[in-house]
């Protein structure tokens, strides 16, 4: 046996042993309400699409005619030749939604949060991150050499006391908005007010609540009236601009230290010219898409409240994210499995990426699901209550 099949046989026995194991789900079809996984037709209830533009057509037009005009590919990193002026267009375009100065576009969420993170402390200083953060914001703070500080979730009196006890050389807070994997949503005014007093870089990944929250859909900076008091906001194009990459902005002093320390932007190819055309599309609909933010919101409160009705652990909430605990990660497995075959793709998370013991189903809804695509879901959930 080879090395590296002994190392892989290993590891693999014990995530099966401890109900890790995790496998592909080959789907077809559009990221829509309904996709297919084989010969099954499904309700989709896991996707990030929550606008539902992933299959727009005019996203699709925008990167047709891209791929026809600037190619399909960028061919290289921003500094050596892939800065185009389509990258260009749409950074001021999400700059302006963002209400900021400058942005600066990344491959990925990932890329973007560890990008940022890692520009902005290092050794000597100190980083406050919430406990329940994202995986990128954590290996971003691992990496950055930053002493990290983790305070209880969204336990802002924790954060006080954390920030007016150290002596770093530079401190930053950061936090999600909206928290992925709880759909709960930060105390943000609380945080701002506590980051500025302790003399703190404040950064939100705003992921899931860019297109989702505030007047314009620019997220819960713009909910709150926060975006001039947020000096890192990072938000992606891949959930629900229903695109592919991300970006982070803020001042132009911001954007011109990213682009001379973020590594993962200096040493990554430029986002693909059709993704980047068809985001811009994406972002023009979205600053003007209130009304398929009322459907969204109305479906995710009228699902929420029937799955408490059934008596599913589900917590109350105001975003389309809706975690059914369910607890040990063989259950959330089996509970998926059985939905499935009603018709109802969810997926089960388990730890690492949630904590121990708090296996789910994270149940997410999209504007386009219609209330009989409701109904289904609530009539699969009945079906395999309690089996």
């Amino acid at each position: 046996m080879r090395p590296i099949e002994a190392l892989a046989g290993e590891v693999l026995e014990r995530q099966r042993a401890a109900d890790l194991w995790r496998e592909l789900r080959w789907v077809e079809g559009p990221q829509g309400p309904w996709i297919r996984i084989g010969d099954q037709k499904v309700l989709l209830l896991c996707s990030n699409n929550y606008l539902g533009l992933a299959a727009h057509p005019a996203l699709q037009e925008a990167a047709a005619r891209a791929a026809r005009d600037y190619g399909v590919g960028a061919g290289a990193s921003r500094l050596i030749s892939g800065s185009m002026r389509v990258h260009r267009e749409l950074e001021e375009m999400l700059a302006r939604w963002k209400h900021a100065e400058a942005a600066l576009l990344f491959p990925s969420g990932y890329h973007a949060n560890i990008g940022a993170i890692c520009s902005l402390v290092g050794k000597g200083d100190a980083v406050f991150s919430d406990a329940l953060n994202h995986a990128s914001i954590i290996d971003g703070c691992r990496l950055s050499g930053a002493t990290i500080h983790v305070y209880p979730h969204n336990d802002v009196d924790a954060l006080r006391s954390a920030l007016a006890g150290s002596m770093a050389r530079t401190k930053l807070v950061i936090t999600e908005s909206v928290f992925s994997m709880d759909g709960d949503v930060a105390p943000l005014p609380a945080i701002a007010e506590i980051a500025a007093k302790a003399g703190a870089i404040l950064m939100v990944d705003e992921a899931h609540a860019t297109g989702v929250l505030g007047p314009t859909g620019a997220g819960a900076a713009e909910l709150f009236g926060l975006c001039d008091r947020i000096d890192v906001q990072m938000g992606t194009l891949g959930k629900a601009l229903g695109t592919a990459g991300a970006f982070v902005c803020g001042s132009r002093a911001l954007v011109e230290l990213l682009v001379n320390r973020a590594r993962p932007f200096i040493y990554t190819t430029a986002l693909p010219p059709p993704i980047a055309c068809a985001a811009a599309v994406a972002v023009d609909i979205a600053r003007g898409a209130s009304e398929l933010r009322e459907r969204l919101s109305a479906a995710a409160a009228r699902l929420r409240h029937e799955l408490r009705c059934l008596g599913y652990d589900v917590p109350e909430g105001l975003t389309p994210i809706i975690p059914v605990h369910v607890g040990e990660s063989r259950r959330a497995l089996a509970l998926s499995q059985r939905l499935l075959e009603h018709g109802v793709f969810v997926q089960a998370i388990r730890p690492p990426t949630v904590p121990a013991g708090t296996a789910r189903l994270r149940v997410t809804v999209m504007a386009t699901h219609t209330r009989e695509d409701l109904d289904h879901a609530v009539a699969a959930f009945r079906a395999v209550q309690g089996k």
